[in-house]
């Protein structure tokens, strides 16, 4: 094994001395080999002083000065960093030839505008955004990762499959282990958890619910319910709700409905939601609701009103996300995350780890930015 990998990093540095400097994907394209493995020859080559590595693109090592560098690169200015869209930082002033790979669910609806804001901050700096997408498939998110890997992607903005929007038990160590720079987007784990050292950027849904709940009490309520269905935004939008409610006094609404056994349909989980609103204002004194998401409520509101339940009258509604709520019939007002802001900060936040000196090793960073509440007649 060890005269393989010998003859390989051989190969290797005889073509960076002759061209003197090439792409890594291309380099692992043109011996047939995978990146993965192609970067762990560098990582070693690079420790010996063999190569120069920069993030993506290796070259060979100038002699005339001490350490490798040659005198053109040490007297060279220091390009200053500069400030991308939607805050977005990169470390250089260009990213030129990068290859961002972008693991997402899908690029509609919530993502089409996250997407939206990586693209924007990638090509500002000179990159390439590839996308992946796993249409929430189940191990899809590590396929689609070790595709863009293999295609030469530089570093990951990556959107696990994680139903709660974290890790389960036993879940999610595989995203510590990626062999670039990988930024959470959307996504967060647990302290104690290996990828909760990485580097994440997400909405503050529990702020978003605990607003929504705000305004409704400023409107006179305090009965409020919370009706939204399994989605990875839930869990963190009932701990801001549950939150709001004990901070503020609120009589509590009735408990959402224990799942039963099996899993349900979509229009099982729907007339669940459904009858939940119904028996909580007809019978459980609830006033005002956040409905999660702006679809669901659209198609419930029509059906309460045709069970008796005048909206708003009997029941206010604030929807969350913010997607379609200005397009109903009587504009609802909604919470919107900064979806298109959260991508531009991942973008941003991945491309100064990939363009910084060094090995771009300052402190990780989590970042949560505030959805924000519109007020509709």
């Amino acid at each position: 094994m060890r005269p393989h990998v010998d003859q390989r990093q051989a190969q290797v540095l005889a073509l960076v001395r002759a061209r003197g400097s090439v792409r890594v994907a291309d380099l692992a394209r043109e011996l047939g080999v995978s990146p993965v493995t192609l970067r762990r020859d560098i990582e070693a080559m690079a420790a010996r002083g063999e190569i120069h590595r920069m993030h993506g693109v290796i070259s060979r090592v100038e002699t005339g000065r001490p350490g490798g560098v040659s005198a053109e690169r040490a007297s060279a200015p220091v390009t200053p960093s500069i400030t991308g869209p939607a805050g977005g930082q990169a470390g250089s002033a260009s990213a030129e030839g990068l290859v961002v790979g972008m693991v997402v669910p899908t690029t509609e609806y919530y993502y089409a505008d996250v997407v939206r804001g990586a693209r924007e901050v990638v090509e500002a700096h000179g990159a390439r955004l590839t996308v992946g997408l796993t249409r929430y498939l189940p191990g899809e998110d590590g396929t689609q990762a070790d595709r863009l890997l293999s295609t030469g992607a530089d570093g990951l903005l990556l959107t696990p499959n994680w139903d709660a929007g974290s890790p389960g038990p036993g879940e999610g160590v595989w995203t510590a282990e990626l062999p670039v720079p990988t930024v959470l987007v959307e996504r967060w784990a647990p302290p104690g958890h290996p990828a909760a050292a990485l580097d994440r950027v997400a909405s503050d849904h529990a702020h978003g619910a605990a607003t929504a709940v705000q305004h409704l009490v400023e409107r006179g309520h305090r009965r409020i319910a919370l009706a939204s269905r399994a989605t990875p935004t839930t869990p963190r939008l009932r701990a801001g709700y549950e939150a709001a409610v004990a901070a503020l006094g609120l009589e509590p609404a009735p408990p959402w409905p224990e799942a039963g056994p099996g899993p349900l349909s979509d229009a099982d989980l729907f007339a669940r939601t459904l009858d939940y609103l119904y028996e909580a204002v007809t019978a459980g004194g609830v006033s005002a609701a956040l409905i999660h998401s702006d679809t669901d409520a659209i198609m419930l509101i029509p059906r309460l009103q045709a069970r008796g339940v005048r909206v708003p009258e009997d029941l206010a509604v604030i929807t969350y996300d913010d997607e379609v709520a200005g397009l109903a019939d009587v504009p609802l007002s909604a919470v919107a995350p900064a979806k298109r802001e959260v991508g531009a900060r991942a973008a941003g936040l991945l491309l100064d780890r990939l363009t910084a000196k060094g090995d771009g090793e300052g402190p990780r960073q989590h970042v949560e930015l505030l959805p924000r509440l519109t007020i509709r007649s």
